[in-house]
């Protein structure tokens, strides 16, 4: 066979499904060369760019490095920008060199199209690239902290005034991830979040029209009960600096404009060659080929295909990945003399998300809202990561979606997020909490009971018959082990016995003279006694349940030190006090009460005591 070259232009999902392809089938053939172009040494998740333009996670998130995916593969990576290409000779023209080719996939993908509305370039922001997203956020970012100092109510309401022009995934996902995000923006700026306010502008009667009504209405009701504004029949005739024109002569005063309204292909495309459609679309025919050279193939968002009349494939993930399989399999089939196959377009549904936690989504038929279509979306994108095998991105996708994320942005709200790092001392939570019950209620029910109560599932209802002999609460003896008081009580030899062989032989002579100031007489002891059961059961409680875990670890710890000096702690048990230490991380903040009972106190007490802090301070007004 002779030789081939094989050079791909772009790395979107196409590209990259495309190139992953061939890399596979032409592994062991040395006669095939695979090269593939791209402007950027990374492949973008474009689905999640709403994430980084609203700060849910950081640019780094989207942006996976071609290297990592393409190492040990025989794909060649070239960073250049396409100028040209020359169909005659067979060569794509890059700002810094040639490639030959004897078959090309064109997967440059779209970009933007403002249909012609004043203003849009100048002074609107688009939502097409890891570049947008990061410039977006800025954008958003340095409003709101320019209104925390404006004085002008106007301007500051303008200021704090985001629009969304479009109600398609984007435009919708980018109003979620605003929605979330305006608390975060207020708090750090010391606003108040009502003054933000987020519209969705759109030109057409209904928004998320890819969606069945009864999808998008449940979505609209969801922004519109968090407070975001929905404009319907609203097209924008002009952007302007400060403001945007609605066709209807309404002024909506606005220094940030998301669009998102539409569309279309990547006009560097435009001198290629290649007959065009509706948008700039280059067309194909069933076999992702050119309709003018047989040897070049179009797929993605740049494709135009009719899988019926009048009705093009859709500009979606899953359609793009399709299309790139279905060119890589036909230049396999035509290098190798096989028959070609057309394009089946199989969508397995939609799914659109509105913040970190809710989201609806119509799969094969399948209708879902609310936590779990998003946490559907989460699936399909790990199943992205498979299909091009990438275990490692896979993981980067659950450690960023999942523990880096931050003021409860991901569906499991803060449950699992490593800022604080607690996630994984629950276990040793509830087993400090374990020692602790055990603790209590042998003394509470006495030793010989609990043991023979605990020591089979079939025997714990002696538990409910009373309160043992030895129990520290009906018994009057000293189990304690205090010298001075030695005579009071015959028990108290014995009570050290409980916790095999002491870390201190006897205590401490600094330690007994403070023993003796606080507990002088019997009556103090028993009393300091009896208390100690309830005190260790507390605690024992409180780091099960996660409630207040900082104080009942503290007192957990504090309890063993001073077991330690009294000389009654074992060593069989020593392991308990660097295990309570180690609590004192806030280990409750995760799967615990605390997760909802700390804030709440932090932001009554704070409010109680330093009161409400604000950008503009005007007490001289009041």
């Amino acid at each position: 066979m002779a030789k081939k070259d094989i050079v791909l232009i772009g790395a979107g999902y196409a590209g990259v499904h495309a190139a992953k392809k061939l890399a596979k089938k032409f592994k062991k053939d040395d006669d095939v060369t695979i090269t593939l172009i791209d402007r950027h040494s990374y492949h973008t998740m474009m689905t999640e760019l709403h994430e980084v333009a609203a700060h849910r996670v950081e640019p780094d998130a989207i942006q996976f490095d071609l290297r990592r995916l393409f190492n040990r593969t025989k794909v060649n990576l070239v960073t250049d920008n396409v100028t040209h290409v020359d169909h005659d000779k067979k060569k794509v023209i890059t700002e810094t060199g040639e490639f030959n080719f004897d078959y090309l996939i064109l997967g440059m993908g779209g970009e933007p199209n403002d249909f012609g509305t004043p203003g849009v370039k100048e002074h609107g922001f688009t939502l097409w690239s890891w570049e947008d997203a990061v410039k977006m956020r800025e954008q958003i970012e340095s409003m709101v902290l320019k209104a925390a100092n404006e004085h002008d109510e106007k301007t500051r309401r303008a200021m704090l005034t985001f629009t969304v022009c479009g109600s398609g995934f984007t435009g919708i996902e980018l109003a979620g991830e605003l929605l979330e995000w305006k608390d975060r923006l207020a708090k750090d700026h010391k606003l108040d979040p009502e003054e933000i306010t987020i519209y969705v502008i759109e030109a057409a009667p209904t928004i998320l029209n890819m969606l069945e009504r009864r999808d998008a209405d449940k979505a609209e009701h969801y922004l519109q009960k968090h407070g975001v504004r929905i404009l319907k029949d609203s097209p924008i005739v002009e952007v302007r600096e400060t403001e945007i024109v609605l066709q209807s002569g309404e002024i909506i005063p606005t220094y940030t404009l998301a669009w998102t309204a539409g569309v279309k292909a990547n006009t560097d495309t435009e001198s290629f060659d290649l007959e065009q459609a509706r948008a700039g679309r280059l067309k194909v025919n069933k076999f992702m080929q050119s309709e003018v050279h047989e040897n070049v193939y179009v797929v993605g968002d740049l494709a135009y295909f009719e899988e019926e009349p009048g009705k093009p494939t859709p500009q979606i993930v899953e359609a793009a990945e399709q299309m790139g399989t279905t060119a890589a399999k036909n230049i396999i089939a035509d290098i190798k003399g096989e028959e070609k196959v057309g394009y089946e377009g199989k969508y397995h549904g939609v799914m659109v998300s509105i913040g970190a936690r809710y989201g609806v989504a119509d799969l094969m038929g399948l209708h879902l809202s609310g936590w779990f279509a998003n946490f559907v979306k989460h699936l399909v994108n790990l199943y992205y990561f498979f299909g091009i095998g990438s275990g490692y991105y896979m993981f980067k996708y659950v450690e960023h979606e999942f523990f880096h994320t931050k003021d409860k942005r991901n569906i499991f709200r803060d449950f699992l997020t490593r800022y604080g790092n607690v996630l994984w001392s629950i276990p040793l939570r509830i087993f400090v909490g374990g020692f602790w019950i055990v603790e209590a209620g042998s003394k509470l029910w006495g030793k010989t009971k609990w043991d023979e109560a605990t020591s089979s599932f079939s025997k714990v209802g002696e538990l409910f018959t009373g309160l043992g002999e030895d129990s520290w609460l009906t018994s009057d003896t000293l189990n304690i082990n205090f010298g001075w008081l030695q005579d009071a009580t015959s028990a108290a030899s014995d009570a050290a016995g409980e916790w095999a062989e002491p870390i201190l032989s006897e205590m401490p002579v600094w330690f007994e003279w403070i023993m003796k100031i606080f507990v002088p007489t019997q009556e103090m002891a028993l009393f300091a006694q009896k208390s100690m059961v309830f005190v260790e059961l507390a605690i024992g409680l409180a780091l099960i349940a996660g409630l207040f875990t900082w104080l009942a670890s503290a007192a957990s710890a504090g309890f063993l030190v001073m077991f330690t000096l009294t000389a009654m702690l074992g060593w069989d048990k020593v392991w308990a006090l660097p295990a309570s230490i180690a609590l004192l991380n806030g280990s409750g903040r995760t799967f615990g009460l605390d997760y909802w009972v700390i804030p709440f106190i932090q932001t009554k007490l704070s409010k109680f005591w330093y009161g409400e802090p604000k950008a503009i301070y005007s007490d001289h007004k009041k």
